[in-house]
């Protein structure tokens, strides 16, 4: 499917939050997806993850991250630098800043001309994973993906030590999908089975799905980037966005 692309600016605070924004060429409505980057914000990597995902029916809406912070347009260089500059910016941004810029973005897609009514659902990568399970807290988010989420299991996000997403877990209404890399050191094994426990103890209807892959192995610049498990991986939540949004 063709898409169309460009940069709008959403309100919020007392500010605007630029966004990426990818809608299918032509006529028709569609279910909108807020999608959130890494900590490197929008890439050319993530630019292409998205236009990605909304050439097989969805709108896509993803904002940059450190909006707040950061002048517009900042995409930050995958190396140490840079990482230490996104890693900076998440400790200097509040909880409350994530959500409100959140809820934002969702009402931004539920008024969007091409978005279907009550199609709503969130996605995202990295830090952008827990961004998306705490968007998948809003009550009009019907279904999300969450790709190799950091700090989900002990509570760390952005300047708040323990952001209690996980245990909120149960104000969780849609469907969850939770993708996670076996080899990730950033959530191994027992962190990723706490998760569950939680998940399992507040009722969630969730699925997961686990790669023999590494953190980030969906990004396709540097030596993690699995192209095999990366088509896999978006196969489950195009399928998961297709069945929950559009009962498909």
């Amino acid at each position: 499917m063709l898409i169309n692309s460009e940069f709008v600016d959403i309100p919020v605070g007392s500010g605007s939050m630029r966004t990426y924004v990818a809608t299918p060429h032509g006529e028709g409505r569609f279910p909108g997806i807020l999608c959130y980057s890494d900590i490197f914000q929008l890439t050319e990597a993530t630019l292409r993850s998205c236009a990605r995902l909304a050439g097989y029916g969805f709108v896509v809406a993803a904002p940059e991250i450190y909006h707040r912070i950061e002048p517009e347009g900042t995409a930050l260089a995958f190396d140490d630098a840079g990482r230490d500059r996104g890693l900076a910016d998440a400790a200097n941004t509040p909880v409350a800043d994530f959500d409100e810029d959140c809820r934002a973005g969702l009402d931004y897609l539920a008024v969007h001309p091409r978005v279907a009514p009550g199609q709503l659902g969130v996605a995202g990568w990295c830090i952008g994973g827990h961004l998306a399970f705490r968007g998948a807290l809003q009550p009009d988010v019907r279904a999300t993906a969450c790709f190799y989420a950091t700090g989900v299991d002990i509570g760390k996000l952005g300047k708040d030590a323990d952001a209690g997403s996980l245990s909120r877990a149960g104000e969780i209404k849609g469907e969850l999908m939770m993708v996670w890399g076996t080899a990730d050191p950033h959530i191994p094994s027992p962190s990723r089975l706490a998760i569950r426990k939680a998940l399992d103890d507040a009722g969630v209807r969730y699925v997961f799905h686990e790669y023999p892959a590494e953190h980030a192995f969906m990004r396709d610049i540097g030596p993690r980037y699995d192209p095999e498990i990366t088509d896999e991986a978006h196969a489950v939540a195009v399928a998961h966005f297709r069945r929950y949004l559009r009962g498909e």
